[in-house]
């Protein structure tokens, strides 16, 4: 039987991504701002992890304007949610050896 540890998704094993894909949950789609206030975080960190994550087609990113302001939304894919699932299966399958 193989290793829990070779189900883990490479995506997710940095913290702001991890905590990017456990923020937006199943599909809940939160403003830049708010992630980044969340997440406690630097604009080039949650940029740089949600275009990470976007090129692996895990999140949709979608821009727009509240009155006259730009406004960026993050959001995970239903792939994204999926992969991101199977990952935390995997780090408890690990916690759960024996």
């Amino acid at each position: 039987m193989k290793h829990p540890r070779h189900q883990l998704n490479d995506a997710f094993l940095t913290p702001v991504r991890f905590s990017l894909m456990a923020a937006l949950g199943n599909r809940i789609e939160i403003d830049f701002a708010t992630l980044k206030s969340l997440l406690e975080v630097e604009d080039s960190a949650l940029s740089k992890a949600t275009a990470h994550l976007t090129n692996l087609g895990y999140v949709k990113v979608t821009k727009g304007t509240v009155g006259s302001r730009p406004r960026t939304w993050v959001q995970s894919t239903s792939a994204g949610h999926r992969e991101f699932q199977q990952h935390l299966l995997a780090l408890r399958a690990i916690t759960e050896l024996d």
